[in-house]
């Protein structure tokens, strides 16, 4: 029998663009709630979002050359 291969999602990039900018929008939640500097909380939550972003879709374009070599 072969292992079973991973399935893959059909759209990498748009799921991990809704995840983080979901994580983002908690953070600005959790800070309004809580009493928190919501300007702030919207700035490190912008600035969380673009780089872990630009990191996830770093990962993928690299994965996805090495997997064409």
């Amino acid at each position: 029998m072969k292992p079973r291969e991973q399935q893959r999602a059909r759209r990498p990039y748009r799921d991990v663009v809704i995840g983080y900018a979901i994580l983002a929008a908690l953070v600005i939640v959790v800070a309004a709630v809580t009493g928190g500097d919501v300007v702030r909380a919207v700035l490190i939550a912008a600035g969380c979002f673009v780089a872990a972003t630009a990191w996830s879709w770093w990962r993928f374009r690299a994965r996805e050359a090495g997997e064409e070599q």
